[in-house]
């Protein structure tokens, strides 16, 4: 929707979009064409297959990713990191070897990797469960010193499985000893 969104917005008059989908194909066909009256939408499991245009947008959507990580450029640091992650597809050796030789059990991977991406989730068998107490942020974004929440680090993407964030209470008072020392406090702007 985002994509069909911005090339309207350069003013690029779009009358069909071909779509590729692993979902229920009429239920986003509805979905789009309610959002965009305008446009005749196609949406189909297999579309690169079935349609000239989807296969093409598949390979230049390939070749630019390559390119994307190819470019990337690496925030972390750590001595032992190198680039030598294969074709990032799941059943590449060197793929699984560079996944398995940057796994952290507390931290995950490099930012380069989607942690909701399935081909994380053996490898995060042996995951360290990490609690984070944290401040609780009412809906409009101010903090709120009443409650607690603690926010577990493998229901956040961490393991794969598609959940929302766990909240659970906090039996403890006041804001974790740790931040509280270190007068470190929650920002959402900076």
């Amino acid at each position: 929707m985002g994509l069909v969104s911005r090339v309207l917005n350069m003013g690029v008059l779009l009358t069909e979009v071909y779509v590729d989908t692993v979902g229920d194909a009429e239920k986003y066909r509805i979905k789009l064409s309610h959002r965009f009256p305008s446009i005749k939408f196609v949406v189909a499991k297999k579309a690169d297959s079935l349609y000239p245009v989807v296969s093409g947008a598949s390979i230049v959507a390939k070749v630019t990713r390559d390119r994307a990580v190819r470019d990337w450029v690496l925030d972390e640091t750590a001595e032992n990191m190198h680039r030598n992650f294969g074709s990032g597809y799941p059943a590449d050796p060197a793929t699984k070897s560079w996944l398995e030789h940057h796994k952290h059990s507390v931290f995950g991977f490099p930012t380069l990797v989607r942690f909701s991406w399935g081909t994380c989730t053996p490898y995060f068998k042996d995951i360290v469960e990490v609690l984070w107490e944290s401040d609780k942020t009412d809906e409009d974004g101010s903090s709120s010193r009443s409650g607690k929440r603690q926010l577990k680090l493998t229901s956040v993407g961490f393991t794969g499985l598609k959940r929302k964030s766990e909240e659970i209470e906090s039996s403890g008072k006041g804001r974790c000893k740790f931040f509280q020392a270190r007068k470190l406090e929650q920002l959402s702007h900076f």
